[in-house]
């Protein structure tokens, strides 16, 4: 037997045997930095979508913060009607809480894979997804996965599921709808009726217009009365000397008695002015 040629194999089985060694540990390496980067890149997006769902809910206007519990009875108070303001309010804070349940179940599913910091960035998340404020979870859990008391793969992506078994089981979240719905059906105060508008005849002035004072407002002359033309008017010139009356008109307004003052008029009363004489509207004849 020739223990060269022997040994000479059993080296080059050897040789061969580290090769595929190096050569598996090189592709298991490639391998996990691939993974490790993966999840890397999943942990980061994951870290985007909690910060979107922060974002809505520290938004001018939102409730959604209010689904943290923890400050107080008073603050609690407010919360609640604000969440349960109206129907639109309550559908945002089960999108919202939907949401957030989701991103939970797929840090835990990152962690499960190898990714242990992936649970550590939502601590806060998923204690307020384990108090389940106003049964928010609950509510999502039996009606979009069909959960129960008994079962519900949600429940191992949560360290504590007491609370929200409690409230699958009480109802929770029926029971604050019930409580503010009375108010959603409430109608709003009915705005005052406009006052009516009065029909005006064709050409007539505004309201506004009429208010206005008169000083200075051209208005149409009726159409009965009847002016003499300017050229049916003799020239006056005021250069001339006044001519002077006839005898017998001189001598009866000599002897004219002299205009009496009016009479005071008692006190108390309002003293009218005398009615202007009517103007004859019938032209005199022209100047020869």
């Amino acid at each position: 037997m020739d223990i060269d040629g022997v040994l000479n194999g059993l080296v080059k089985v050897l040789f061969a045997v580290a090769l595929v060694a190096a050569g598996a540990f090189v592709a298991f390496a490639i391998v996990d930095r691939m993974t490790t980067d993966e999840r890397a890149a999943e942990r980061r997006a994951l870290m985007a979508r909690a910060v979107e769902l922060d974002r809505a809910a520290t938004a001018p206007g939102s409730a959604l913060a209010c689904l943290d519990a923890g400050a107080g009875d008073t603050v609690e108070t407010a919360c609640e009607n604000a969440v349960f303001a109206d129907a639109r309010s309550v559908a945002a804070a089960v999108a919202y809480t939907a949401a957030r349940l989701a991103l939970i179940k797929d840090a835990f599913d990152l962690a499960q894979r190898g990714d242990a910091r992936a649970l550590g960035s939502f601590v806060g998340a998923r204690r307020a997804i384990e108090l389940d404020r106003y049964g928010l979870v609950a509510q999502v859990l039996t009606q979009r996965e069909g959960c129960t008391i008994q079962q519900c793969p949600a429940f191992v992506a949560l360290s504590d599921s007491g609370m929200i078994k409690a409230n699958i089981k009480a109802r929770v979240f029926d029971q604050y709808v019930s409580r503010h719905a009375a108010d959603w059906d409430k109608a709003s105060p009915a705005a005052p009726a406009p006052s009516p508008q009065v029909a005006q005849p064709p050409g007539a002035p505004a309201p506004e217009a009429s208010a206005a004072p008169a000083m200075g407002v051209h208005r149409p002359v009726d159409s009965r009365w009847d002016f003499p033309s300017a050229a049916s008017i003799p020239p006056v010139s005021i250069m001339n000397a006044e001519p002077k009356l006839p005898p017998s008109a001189a001598a009866a307004s000599a002897q004219a008695p002299a205009a009496q003052p009016p009479a005071p008029a008692p006190a108390g009363t309002v003293r009218v002015p005398p009615k202007r004489p009517q103007v004859d509207a019938t032209p005199p004849p022209p100047a020869r």
